[in-house]
């Protein structure tokens, strides 16, 4: 029979440390929400004291979690890869209709995606580390990996154009998803969603197609081997 203290009967006895731990995880998720917001807002000269505030967290918290700012884009870049992945997943988990789930990730995926493209162009050789980052190959070769047997399974089923792979997909999204220097931001969103649309449509398989110039884009182009 264990014994029970008689102060600590019918008290969650979680120890202090855990406790701790629990604190520090959640701050850091608070963090790096906030900054991933900040960053779409405005981009990328946000104050550290302004992500600290938006997050609800001391400056110090912030700083002892993410000495700097490069420390801080390599943790929000990596939260997306995450992200991506999980979207990816559960649409070849969800949907049983290949083409729907290409579909479903390419529009859900598609802020993360632009969030991501954003980061390589303004914090270059922070990039240059995330993407040398094992964690962040592990993620990549996994959504390439999906990608690759979602398109398969579309191509076969006669929904999806046979002269792409998933490296077209990917470049696709990435080309479109870049910034445009001075549009307002309520213009990209809907060009973002209109030519999502239009690329969609062109992904699609009909009797008129006209064949792609050169050959496709696969996983071995992007390192996805």
């Amino acid at each position: 029979m264990r014994d029970t203290h008689p102060y600590t009967a019918g008290v969650n006895n979680e120890s202090p440390g855990r406790k701790l731990r629990a604190d520090a995880r959640l701050n850091r998720e608070q963090i790096i929400e906030a900054a991933r917001a900040l960053i779409a807002e405005r981009g990328a000269e946000v104050p550290m004291e302004e992500v600290a505030r938006r997050a609800g967290v001391g400056t110090a918290t912030l700083y002892r979690r993410f000495p700097d700012r490069e420390a801080l884009v390599r943790e929000v870049a990596l939260d997306g890869f995450h992200r991506v992945v999980a979207i990816v997943r559960d649409a070849e988990d969800e949907e049983s209709d290949a083409w729907r789930a290409l579909s479903r990730f390419i529009r859900r995926a598609a802020a993360e995606l632009r969030l991501a493209t954003w980061l390589s162009i303004w914090f270059t050789s922070t990039w240059e580390q995330v993407r040398d980052d094992p964690e962040e190959r592990r993620l990549r070769q996994i959504l390439l990996k999906i990608l690759g047997r979602l398109v398969r399974r579309a191509q076969a089923d006669g929904d999806l154009r046979h002269d792409v792979d998933a490296g077209d997909l990917t470049l696709m999204m990435a080309l479109l998803l870049r910034p445009i220097p001075g549009l307002r931001a309520e213009l990209t969103q809907r060009s973002v969603d209109r030519y999502l649309t239009l690329m969609l449509d062109g992904l699609r398989a009909h009797p008129d197609i006209q064949q792609l110039p050169d050959s496709d884009i696969g996983l071995a182009d992007l390192g996805g081997d």
